[in-house]
Order: structure tokens, then C-alpha cells, then sequence
């Protein structure tokens, strides 16, 4: 199973490594996650985990994610956890897929120290969302010669393609909303790890803004 956590963007420093060279890192508040739920090949058709991260109130839950997570009430009864459910809210969750069957239950803790330092990462989150964008600052277009004659298409991204048809291919590059997508960056390296405060130092930037949630995996094969 490749180790794999969920986390919150804490934010950007450097810290020096042992020849005194500054390395630029991300801070990640990187778990403790929960099993919320475990999947096998012969009951669901495949295997997986589902894990939990970041602590919320049950009422800002839907009644099917409490019904999910143990925590609607019978009549006479305290706060159900019957059926091996985790039994506490979470803001968020994520199914994680797996080549063999996990030796993991429903209510075990996904830590920091999974990790070691030196290992290669992939780190998916949502990048930050920059609003109406043209062309240029969207697709890196040219753009027009800044000369005399070049008359107010300096920054138009100009002919849409063909010229045969009376609409616009699906896919044409246009100005439009820029950014909040998801985006995965791969061949990161861990730095540092703090198992104390739960934090994860990682070599370079990762995709969204402070605050964002982040899915970090180890790399197939690393």
C-alpha cells in the first residue's frame, strides 16, 4: 500500500539542510486521518480505503454522511457506532484505491510518521482561482506586435480557428475563468517531518492557497 494522507496548506518557508544551502519548503498539516470505512474485492468489487480528515461539527453534516459516520441517534440510545463506523464528524473525506487487500480497520490513525524523509510524493490540491482571464495571461499567447499600425489587438487572441464552420470548437483557447482546478504536481521530495505538531515539510510548492486541502501520496514504484 503507498502511504498516502490527506492535509491542509500551511504555507511557504526555507529551512537549511546539512550544507547549509537554503531549501524552499511548504509547510503541511498533514493528518492524523481516520479509516472511516474499508472496502475488500469481495463484498464491494475492489479495494480501498476511505479516510477522514479535519474535525467539524455533526450538524453540518447531511443526514446520509452522519448515517455514514455512525452518528445519528436511535430512539433510547446514545450516538450510534454500531456497524465498525468512526463515530465522529469530519469535514472532509476521501476514498483511497488500493492494489491489495488492507490490513487497516475502521477507526485507525493515518499519521505523519507514515512518511520518511527522502520520499517521492505527488501532492493534488485545488490551485488558486484567479478570476476572467484573456488569452495571453491564460494560455501564454504572443500577442501582437507592440508597433505602430498594430491597432488595439495587442492582447486579442485574434482568429478562433476555423473559418468554415459558424460556431467555436469545443476546446477552442479563449479568455475565460482562470484557475480552481485540480492540479497534481508529482516528483516532490519530504523534507522534514514533525510528528509532534503533524507537519510535513516539502521541497518546493504545492497546487491552492493556505488553508487548502491537499491529498499527498507516495509515488508508485519510489
Amino acid at each position: 500500500m503507498r502511504k498516502s494522507i490527506l492535509g491542509s496548506k500551511v504555507g511557504m518557508t526555507q529551512i537549511f539542510d546539512g550544507q547549509g544551502r537554503v531549501v524552499p519548503v511548504t509547510v503541511v498539516q498533514a493528518g492524523p486521518c481516520v479509516v472511516t470505512q474499508v472496502k475488500t474485492q469481495d463484498r464491494d468489487g475492489y479495494d480501498a480505503v476511505q479516510i477522514g480528515f479535519g474535525d467539524t461539527k455533526p450538524h453540518r453534516l447531511t443526514r446520509p454522511e452522519q448515517g455514514h459516520l455512525g452518528l445519528l441517534k436511535k430512539a433510547g440510545e446514545g450516538e450510534s457506532t454500531e456497524g465498525g463506523r468512526a463515530g465522529k464528524a469530519f469535514k472532509h473525506l476521501k476514498e483511497i484505491r488500493l492494489d491489495t487487500p488492507s490490513d487497516l480497520s475502521v477507526g485507525a490513525e493515518i499519521r505523519v510518521d507514515e512518511f520518511r524523509e527522502g520520499d517521492v510524493i505527488a501532492v493534488t490540491g485545488i490551485s488558486k482561482g484567479k478570476g476572467f482571464a484573456g488569452g495571453i495571461k491564460r494560455h501564454h499567447f504572443h500577442g501582437q506586435n507592440m508597433t505602430h499600425g498594430v491597432m488595439e489587438v495587442h492582447r486579442k487572441p485574434m482568429s478562433g480557428g476555423a473559418t468554415d464552420a459558424a460556431r467555436t470548437f469545443k476546446g477552442t483557447r479563449k479568455p475565460g475563468h482562470l484557475g480552481a482546478d485540480r492540479v497534481t504536481v508529482r516528483g516532490l521530495k519530504v523534507v522534514q517531518i514533525d510528528s509532534e505538531r503533524n507537519l510535513l515539510l516539502i521541497k518546493g510548492a504545492v497546487p491552492g492557497a493556505n488553508g487548502g486541502l491537499l491529498y499527498v501520496r507516495t509515488l508508485k514504484g519510489a
